[in-house]
């Protein structure tokens, strides 16, 4: 199976999903962009612009004058880019561990502490539908200085809040403005490359960017919980988006260009996933008529996306079955991944009664060895294929969860830290292979669409991970999370007997 050129990402930061770059076989989890250089690849529509069902360079939005930039412009426009990647991955990694903090510091209970994470990684997801759209039709460098600025002002904002409820709203505008920072970030730096060997290099320094932040936000989230306070871990964001805002002032200038936008797609899609992860967190408290908004949402969602010319969420893809295998795969990855994150960082502070610091260390093991494996698993699906790393890497985190149903409270927290690991290998060595099986499996001119797809699926899947997982373990911890291990690696077996079928080297014309 050809790998190809491009970048691809599978967020959460938070949550984080970090970045498969296809050229370099680096980092697995965040979201998934198509960097484009290979002329057979496309990307969102950030990156390309279809006309007739062709694809066009996306050097084409640059102005005489940027394509007369020098060198130092396109060093300053990557370090931008850069930087506010890496920002929106770093936010929601960093949480986590300051979860505890900020429960004691302004209640609200483990319900409060799900809306945290999930508020952020809501809007992240839902919006990134459409802001690839957004990024299009206002020019990616006006996006991304007021997603960047967004962006800082509610870290500001979720810095100073003075109760739960305001905390969680400047989360919400945090994941709105980072839905439209990491696409514009990716149109930035590639535009302000012109030769494609050089721009590939530089989206894969964009993508270890994303992977080192969300490996250093459980760590740097314990420093600054253990020595300041939790509120230092969104104040530390205002220098580097101020710095942000300065490097744009010598980026290329971006042209406007027309980009359909599903509105009532997006809006349907918003309410259908608000209402169903209300429902899982809030449900029986509140009872249960938000669940009844996000049936009728998703079948109004439903119906729109099977009219609309230019569908948010283009259902026809579904019908590939390697696309319905590969978008199962990855959500059921996000949900063992990401959940796990966030139940083992209350379960090393609640249960155990570790520090926020030595929290954030127990995750260095698995962080620390993601981004080699995702080099190993690029290698092996451009050697043998998908089938091979995708069964593999699922059948390793079943394996790796299911050996964690014997931690309790009393297992020493080193000894999770590394029964941590196999899990988050298995993961990594999923993720690369089938991004790469889904793009070979589509025609070009839907590749950017079909990028969408996996990377909002995979964010939703998270966020609705942690909903259930977080209602799970309130009712009692261990057994809550033992609950959520089996869940977890019951997911991945289905979705790893599909991929066996389906993920092989010919799983392109499937």
């Amino acid at each position: 199976m050809d790998t190809g050129e491009g970048a691809t990402t599978a967020m959460r930061c938070g949550v984080g999903d970090w970045v498969m770059a296809r050229t370099s076989g680096c980092m697995a989890f965040r979201p998934l962009l198509y960097d484009g250089t290979d002329p057979q690849h496309g990307g969102m529509s950030t990156n390309v612009k279809r006309d007739g069902g062709q694809l066009t360079d996306p050097q084409a939005e640059l102005t005489p004058n940027t394509k007369a930039r020098k060198t130092p412009s396109a060093a300053l426009t990557l370090t931008a880019g850069l930087l506010g990647f890496a920002l929106v991955c770093l936010d929601a990694s960093i949480v986590n561990v300051a979860l505890p903090a900020m429960g004691s510091s302004l209640g609200g209970g483990m319900a409060g502490l799900q809306w945290v994470v999930d508020a952020y990684t809501l809007a992240f997801a839902a919006l990134m539908l459409s802001t690839g759209a957004f990024s299009d039709r206002a020019g990616a460098t006006r996006a991304y200085a007021l997603g960047a600025g967004v962006f800082t002002l509610a870290s500001a904002a979720c810095g100073l809040a003075p109760n739960l409820p305001a905390l969680i709203g400047a989360r919400v505008v945090q994941g709105v403005a980072a839905a439209v920072v990491l696409p514009a970030s990716l149109a930035l730096v590639r535009q302000a490359y012109t030769d494609p060997a050089r721009r590939a290099r530089a989206v894969a320094v964009w993508a270890a960017g994303g992977s080192a932040a969300v490996a250093l936000g459980p760590v740097v989230g314990g420093v600054l919980t253990t020595a300041w306070d939790w509120r230092g871990i969104f104040f530390v964001n205002l220098p580097v988006g101020a710095l942000i805002l300065v490097l744009l002032v010598r980026a290329p200038r971006s042209q406007r260009r027309p980009a359909p936008l599903d509105l009532p797609g997006q809006v349907t899609a918003v309410v259908a996933l608000t209402a169903l992860t209300f429902a899982v967190i809030e449900g029986g408290a509140a009872g249960w008529a938000a669940l009844a908004v996000a049936v009728v949402a998703a079948g109004a969602f439903l119906r729109i996306e099977a009219r609309r010319p230019h569908p948010v969420v283009p259902l026809g893809l579904f019908r590939n079955r390697t696309v319905a295998v590969t978008v199962a795969a990855g959500a059921a990855v996000s949900v063992a991944f990401y959940s796990m994150v966030f139940v083992f960082s209350l379960f090393f502070q609640q249960v155990q009664g570790r520090s926020a610091l030595q929290a954030g260390l127990m995750f260095l093991p698995m962080t620390g060895l993601i981004a080699v494996t995702n080099v190993v698993a690029g290698k092996l699906a451009g050697r043998h294929g998908a089938r091979l790393p995708m069964v593999v890497g699922q059948g390793l985190a079943v394996a790796g969860l299911l050996v964690m149903l014997f931690v309790d409270a009393d297992t020493p927290p080193v000894v999770v830290a590394l029964l941590l690991v196999p899990m988050a290998l298995g993961c990594a060595l999923t993720v690369p292979p089938l991004t790469a099986a889904m793009m070979d499996a589509v025609p070009a001119e839907r590749a950017g669409l079909a990028a969408g797809v996996l990377n909002a699926a995979r964010q939703m899947a998270g966020a609705l991970g942690i909903a259930v997982f977080g209602a799970l373990i309130s009712d009692g911890f261990v057994s809550g999370m033992r609950l959520s291990l089996v869940i977890s690696a019951a997911l991945l077996a289905v979705t790893g007997l599909l991929s066996f079928r389906l993920a092989g080297p010919s799983a392109s014309s499937a």
